[in-house]
């Protein structure tokens, strides 16, 4: 049996800490998201259509006016996810979630056209 050194022991401790920090970060997911998966996925694709729309503008393939019309629609989506929220004890139902995600996609087609 070989013996490891007190660098290769600390080496190999490091590696599996690291190891063990990235396996938990990448699931990791918070108590709301667990609590409210709707409306986490709602907002998670309001922040990913921001992203985009910056991305276009960055691009130079959408105008800066465009670009706050289409922010100004997601503002009145998540206006309405919150409204909706404040109906049902913190929660959307999975009828508001289509209706919301139908504007979202509608707003959607918008980006990148």
């Amino acid at each position: 049996m070989r013996k490891l050194s007190l660098a290769g022991l600390a080496t190999v401790s490091m590696l599996a800490a690291l190891g063990a920090g990235f396996s938990s970060s990448a699931s990791a997911e918070t108590q709301w998201e667990k609590d409210h998966p709707r409306r986490d996925q709602v907002n998670d694709r309001l922040a990913n259509q921001n992203h985009r729309i910056t991305q276009e503008v960055k691009e130079g393939e959408m105008s800066k006016a465009e670009a706050a019309r289409l922010r100004s629609n997601d503002r009145t989506i998540r206006s309405e996810e919150r409204a909706m929220a404040s109906q049902d004890h913190g929660h959307i139902t999975k009828a508001d979630q289509r209706a919301l995600n139908q504007q979202l996609n509608a707003n959607s087609r918008k980006i990148g056209n």
